[in-house]
């Protein structure tokens, strides 16, 4: 009886959603902004993921994609957050981007723990309903 017990309890803890202090998750987010906004790339790339850091492999690399590739993220004119969510046992923080010309855009940010640190995993765009904030 005990180990049915045990067994129960342990598919319970596995089953349930995975899901992070919500303000630890918007402060790496908004930590790495920040980095990118001061041109410290040394701090943004330390608030991505292993697998991120290891694909660019050094924080110039990395600053280089995202200032050319995500212009809305490397310098946005606003930041709200949404909500956060898991979406197949993944974290994912959605926020609300306006770039340097007004347009809005939402980021879906995949986030991960790693040794207890939240870490960026990757982000998806997509441009924003004009009604989105």
């Amino acid at each position: 009886m005990r180990h049915l017990v045990l067994t129960i309890l342990l598919a319970l803890l596995a089953a349930a959603p995975l899901r992070a202090d919500d303000s630890a998750v918007r402060d790496v987010i908004a930590g790495q902004i920040d980095a990118f906004r001061a041109e410290e790339l040394g701090r943004a790339y330390g608030f991505a993921s292993p697998f991120i850091q290891e694909k660019f492999r050094t924080p110039e690399t990395f600053g280089r994609m995202v200032r050319e590739g995500y212009p809305m993220v490397w310098r946005p004119s606003e930041v709200t957050f949404l909500e956060a969510r898991e979406i197949g046992g993944k974290l994912w923080q959605e926020g609300f981007l306006r770039d340097a010309s007004g347009r809005g855009w939402i980021a879906e940010y995949e986030m991960v723990e790693v040794d207890g640190q939240m870490r960026i995993n990757g982000v998806r765009i997509r441009e924003a309903p004009e009604q989105a904030v």
